[in-house]
């Protein structure tokens, strides 16, 4: 018999500003522990030195999860220009330098081919798996000889927004899944024949979520097993904010708690559309909308 897992039954977001130094799965195993939460996840990793918003899950809001790192994120970064390095941050180790300085105008103009679907390789030193296992793995064992294939990107915007000095830029990007920050100042580097990496990283949204609405550390740290703490819960409904909302009846919402397809009130959505349904503001199912019902993929187990 598996052994049960202790803490409570709480659900909703948390959202944390989270500082530098830190995994993120040390941010969620810190704030676990700091609401006694029996269940817990977070919508995004952010790199060790990267600060800003990690939205963590409780409980059934786990189950959205997936519609939260799906969503557009915008990040602020700094490339410093002149050096690339093993991992593309600060982090690693100088392989290539250049005294090579573009203008602010040629950096505008190399950031258009990154716009838009675009094509990108994942850092050597990030969590892609390469034949089973994690390319920072490889990396880490001197075996830098392997390929990561290029991905997908969405990328929204990409501005220029500060040159503190020479060395320095400052962006802003929009981005979908995905994305890494640091490939981009890797790629922006070689475009503009002078190499670059990340020195400091943002995020400073992600879906609904905004890391100046968040908690820091040290905050939820205070507030520790407080019901002060349990305040600054967000509702689990908060991560279905890209989905559209299907009110349902009573009879609906039972129907749909038991898995089954339950009737919703009238909708402009499509047939086929994905959507979830709601009953007095609170989430019921996930599921996908075919002429007057929803058929749930996802059901939230909610107190009344």
């Amino acid at each position: 018999m598996a052994r049960k897992r202790k803490g409570r039954d709480i659900s909703g977001w948390l959202v944390v500003d989270k500082p530098a130094g830190l995994t993120s799965t040390a941010v969620v195993n810190k704030v676990r522990w700091a609401l006694e939460a029996k269940k817990a996840g977070h919508a995004g990793t952010l790199d060790p030195e990267a600060t800003g918003v990690l939205a963590i899950a409780l409980g059934e809001a786990t189950k959205t999860v997936p519609y939260i790192t799906d969503a557009l994120k915008a990040y602020s970064f700094t490339v410093r220009l002149g050096q690339a390095t093993n991992t593309d941050d600060a982090e690693g180790e100088v392989i290539a330098s250049s005294e090579a300085r573009p203008s602010d105008d040629e950096i505008k103009e190399a950031l258009s081919q990154f716009i838009g679907d675009i094509q990108q390789i994942p850092p050597k030193f990030s969590a892609v798996k390469i034949d089973g296992q994690r390319a920072y793995k490889l990396a880490r064992d001197g075996d830098e000889d392997f390929e990561i294939a290029a991905r997908p990107l969405w990328v929204e915007e990409l501005v220029l927004v500060d040159r503190p000095d020479a060395d320095h830029v400052v962006l802003e990007m929009t981005c979908g899944k995905g994305g890494y920050v640091r490939s981009i100042a890797r790629d922006l580097g070689a475009a503009l024949g002078c190499h670059g990496h990340v020195k400091v990283l943002r995020r400073i949204w992600s879906g609904p979520f905004e890391a100046a609405d968040g908690l820091t550390l040290d905050e939820v740290l205070r507030m520790e097993r407080t019901p002060e703490l349990d305040t600054h819960l967000r509702p689990l409904e908060e991560g279905l904010a890209e989905l559209p909302e299907l009110k349902c009846t009573p009879e609906g919402a039972t129907r749909l708690r038991n898995g089954n397809p339950g009737m919703v009130l009238a909708s402009d959505l499509e047939y086929g559309d994905e959507a979830w349904a709601s009953l007095d503001g609170k989430a019921v199912a996930v599921g996908i909308y075919k002429a007057g019902e929803l058929h749930p993929s996802r059901v939230f187990v909610q107190p009344d």
